[in-house]
């Protein structure tokens, strides 16, 4: 839905090594933006978590801009479930992991907060990193287990058999070659 993405984003102008360059930023709190377009996918520092504030005291924390754009979507095609009236919870969007002690302050002021954060190692650990340090964190990552984040899960891309996790039991799809022509004789 790119209205959604005119909303949540901005066309970016930077320079690097003297050639200049447009993409999509998405701002962070402290002035900084992450940025992507065909070819890059980086930030402009300050490296910064992103806090978008509604009002609630309820946040739904995920690791990228892409992910917030795609639960923003999915929410969109998806009215009401489950979810209560009223603005709506609060968003707090990592992008990257290592911002997580940043995330930490801001997440204990609420009374709740759902993690919808990579199923690999970093997501996980993550999410142990916000919980150990008394975050009212829930794990919601495993409602799209067989994708590695909430953008592949949207865009139905599930991960390949090697990168599943244990507790999941599903086989890789078998290749299927098309049959080859017969030739009239």
């Amino acid at each position: 839905m790119p209205e959604i993405a005119r909303e949540a984003c901005k066309e970016v102008h930077f320079q690097n090594k003297g050639k200049w360059y447009f993409a999509v930023g998405f701002a962070n709190r402290s002035g900084g933006y992450e940025i992507r377009n065909k070819y890059l996918k980086g930030s402009i520092s300050p490296k910064e978590i992103t806090h978008i504030k509604n009002g609630s005291d309820r946040c739904i924390v995920v690791e990228g801009f892409m992910d917030y754009l795609s639960y923003l979507t999915l929410k969109a095609t998806h009215p009401g479930n489950g979810q209560p009236k009223g603005n709506g919870p609060d968003y707090i969007v990592l992008n990257s992991v290592s911002n997580v002690g940043k995330a930490i302050p801001v997440l204990k002021e609420y009374k709740s907060a759902l993690c919808l954060l990579d199923n690999d190692s970093a997501g996980r650990q993550a999410f142990q990193q916000m919980a150990q340090a008394g975050c009212p964190v829930r794990g919601k990552s495993d409602c799209y287990r067989e994708y590695n984040d909430l953008n592949d899960y949207l865009l139905g891309r599930k991960m390949a058999q090697e990168n599943k996790t244990d507790h999941q039991h599903e086989t890789a799809p078998k290749l299927i070659e098309k049959p080859a022509k017969k030739q009239s004789g």
